[in-house]
């Protein structure tokens, strides 16, 4: 992937507002088939301009709207609210009080920033790929859950950009949810608890929730290769002790004996586990093998940004935004292929620019058709462009949203025709 210049920023944000934005399907998810009145123009927008210039409440009548907006302001970064009870960019003209959130998708923001006190590769807001995998066994575990505990049909995984994943569940009755509501489900979700100054921040107890039990399932799966191999949790005693401060100090001694004759964090693991689960020491009720699981969740399980989902005001980055820093796309995640996302691999704006300047020079020598609109030009231009898979993984999760809204009209519509001795 080719190296990202900030400086050449503003002019590649010119070329990707009128060429590449996807501003077709945007509308389409945003306004969701249209159904309720004035949805989409009650949708708040929040544009940061260069030099961290910010302005809220934008709202927009309709796609062409939208899209005369963004080409004339180019935003550096684009930000979603929600539906308001009026048009958001006449806020100031409404009685106070009586401008309220009334509706917004469920969102959930993981940032690998808040795993710094458990990965050892980087910190901040760098990202390689041994630590990348504590984003994708986010994803396996909090969509998981989303599917099958709580039966939500309609979730776009997005790639931030630059450290972190933003998740939104579309389907209209979550959208329709309860501070309250939300609250409560980012509650089921979130097992680590407790600031920086908290060793131990997850606590089970002998009896496993489901929920619990199914999110260790996945982490197993991944934990060798994350924590033993590439992340090498139990590599020196600084590391190790860490570890054993989540444990009871009755099985200390005997552990630090067993790990300095160990050579790898594989090893050091099975006498760890050999040690809490020890017949001797499970007699003692601290020792069990929750342990084994509290230590799993403490490294590997997702840590979700409660503020952000649970406010319905609050604002959340757009899907096919641009990070400022790194020049990437904020691109859907296939979950058909979340193992194999990678964020490096990630367009950037200077990359699918260049692609469409080569594609530029090679249609000169065609004859244009001056009647094509602007819209076909766009529409074949991305299509030319590392852009076009994410968008097709975006198209396919708005076909879904399309097919179940049609499927919910056809069953009210069979309600109101059909005759009461036959319903």
């Amino acid at each position: 992937m080719e190296t990202f210049d900030p400086a050449e920023l503003p002019e590649l944000l010119k070329l990707y507002y009128r060429r590449l934005f996807p501003y077709a399907q945007y509308y389409r998810w945003l306004n969701y088939g249209g159904v309720i009145k004035n949805y989409f123009q009650h949708r708040e927008f929040s544009f940061t301009l260069k030099d961290d210039i910010y302005i809220r409440y934008q709202s927009f009548n309709n796609q062409s709207d939208l899209e005369k907006e963004m080409q004339k302001m180019n935003p550096y970064k684009i930000d979603i609210g929600a539906v308001y009870s009026h048009r958001p960019n006449q806020h100031n003209t409404v009685k106070l009080g009586a401008f309220q959130a009334q509706e917004k998708e469920l969102v959930f923001d993981i940032d690998m920033t808040d795993y710094d006190d458990v990965r050892r590769c980087c910190s901040s807001a760098d990202i390689c790929s041994k630590c990348w995998t504590l984003m994708t066994m986010a994803i396996r575990i909090i969509d998981r859950a989303l599917k099958e505990d709580f039966g939500f049909k309609h979730r776009l995984w997005v790639y931030s950009g630059r450290r972190g994943i933003h998740c939104w569940v579309c389907d209209e009755s979550v959208r329709k949810l309860s501070s309250a509501v939300r609250s409560g489900i980012v509650e089921y979700l979130s097992l680590v608890k407790g600031g920086q100054d908290v060793k131990k921040k997850v606590h089970l107890s002998e009896k496993i929730h489901p929920f619990v039990s199914k999110s260790i399932n996945i982490i197993k799966k991944y934990f060798e290769e994350y924590a033993l191999v590439d992340q090498d949790i139990l590599e020196n005693k600084e590391s190790w002790d860490k570890i054993l401060a989540l444990v009871p100090e009755t099985i200390h001694e005997k552990l630090q004996q067993n790990f300095q004759k160990c050579h790898s964090s594989l090893q050091r693991w099975e006498y760890l586990k050999q040690g809490i689960n020890c017949q001797d020491n499970t007699k003692n009720d601290k020792c069990g093998p929750w342990l084994e699981w509290e230590i799993m969740l403490q490294y590997c399980f997702p840590r979700l940004d409660i503020n952000v989902s649970k406010g319905i005001n609050h604002l959340l980055k757009s899907p096919f935004s641009v990070h400022p820093k790194t020049g990437r796309i904020s691109v859907p995640i296939d979950l058909q292929k979340v193992d194999q996302f990678d964020p490096f691999t990630v367009p950037t704006i200077s990359s699918i620019c260049h692609e469409l300047d080569a594609i530029s020079i090679n249609d000169e020598g065609r004859e244009g058709n001056e009647a094509e609109s602007d819209i076909k030009h766009r529409t074949r231009d991305y299509k030319k462009t590392s852009l076009a898979p994410y968008i097709k993984v975006f198209e396919q999760f708005l076909e879904k949203l399309d097919k179940s809204r049609k499927g919910e009209l056809l069953k009210k519509s069979d309600l109101v025709t059909t005759p009461v001795w036959e319903q």
